[in-house]
């Protein structure tokens, strides 16, 4: 398939061109209720906490209660690898895309360049474009990013050694909680004790495939009662977490934040840079065998660090009084932008997969 038709097929396929302009419509539209003054900013940030200690959570969960196989196995431990190598990665190189800047400056950048909003921005957009499988490698591949958020970026952004308070906060994480119990449930599937069941799909009793043997734990198909009201509450993930940007961005003066010239190259580094490279490398490494990952796979990563600036490294910035202002005016450049940026990496990871580029 030639790189025209793969375009062609992309802009006209339904489910893609929805979860483009769903993201977009959604957080437009939570820009024009905070705009008018129908959601407040306190409201904005409600919305917030529901979704990262509620929505996401159940959204990560569900994404594990799924058959394990061989491919899906050594892909999520690809995924684990490479989501700890592209943070080491950064974490390096982020501070040498600023060489004109101050040491100060500098390291405050590199770390925000390094940490995106993978969980708030990230997990609902793979979910929309990539299905469960893709949140599934997803909250994999944040494993890694969130032992050096809550770790690293603390110690580098506050200047001090790392806390104990801060290792809780991030074992405490509803969402890490989630991810980590949802893993090993996965994992343990071959050992544990199974029931037969019938087959569900999406809830609804599948009569054409019989019964089947799938572990005790697999709420979807042993305990759909439990299941349903899991899967309601991750539905909510992503429109909770686009009308939350929308009202952030319309709590916001666009005017100061544009005013300065290194949030915009910093924006232009997170959401097209970041990601390009993470493409790029991913696709080097699954081609020459050395890391096995499918186009999914791939996919998610690239939708994860095409991501502005993560809420907890811009609030280490104002905690510890790092550049503040520059990392304020820096992740609301960096959402507006992402939000521009998004259904095009969506649109080029589909053209990619449409011409078997990367499969």
């Amino acid at each position: 398939m030639s790189i025209t038709d793969a375009f062609v097929k992309t802009l006209t396929t339904p489910s893609i061109i929805s979860a483009i302009t769903s993201t977009i419509f959604i957080i437009l539209l939570g820009f024009y209720l905070r705009k008018k003054n129908i959601f407040t900013e306190a409201f904005g940030k409600n919305l917030a906490k529901v979704t990262l200690t509620v929505a996401l959570p159940a959204l990560a969960f569900n994404s594990f209660m799924a058959p394990i196989d061989g491919k899906t196995l050594s892909e999520g431990i690809s995924v684990l690898i490479w989501g700890f190598l592209i943070i080491l990665i950064f974490m390096f190189v982020g501070p040498f895309l600023y060489p004109k800047v101050q040491k100060s400056e500098r390291e405050v950048m590199g770390i925000l360049t390094t940490f995106g909003s993978t969980t708030f921005f990230g997990i609902p957009i793979v979910g929309a474009v990539l299905g469960p499988k893709g949140i599934m490698y997803s909250s994999i591949f944040n494993i890694g990013y969130r032992v050096f958020l809550y770790s690293y970026a603390y110690i580098k952004m506050s200047g001090l050694k790392m806390e104990m308070k801060n290792v809780k906060k991030m074992l405490v994480n509803p969402i890490v909680i989630a991810t980590f119990l949802g893993l090993f449930l996965w994992l343990v599937q071959p050992y544990a004790p199974t029931v037969n069941v019938p087959t569900f799909v999406k809830g609804v009793v599948d009569t054409k495939a019989g019964m089947h043997s799938v572990a005790f734990f697999r709420i979807d198909q042993t305990a759909v009662w439990l299941w349903t009201p899991l899967n309601y509450l991750s539905q909510l993930a992503s429109p909770l977490a686009w009308l939350s940007i929308g009202v952030t961005l319309g709590s916001i003066s666009f005017k100061e934040a544009t005013s300065n010239k290194l949030s915009w190259y910093y924006a232009a580094n997170k959401v097209i840079l970041v990601p390009l490279f993470t493409l790029v490398v991913a696709g080097i490494l699954s081609s020459m065998g050395i890391l096995s990952m499918s186009y999914v796979a791939i996919a998610t990563m690239v939708i994860m660090m095409a991501t502005p600036t993560a809420t907890v490294a811009s609030a280490y910035a104002i905690s510890f009084n790092r550049n503040a202002v520059l990392a304020s005016n820096a992740s609301l450049v960096s959402t507006v932008l992402a939000v521009v940026a998004m259904p095009f990496w969506i649109a080029i990871l589909q053209i990619i997969n449409s011409t078997g580029l990367i499969k």
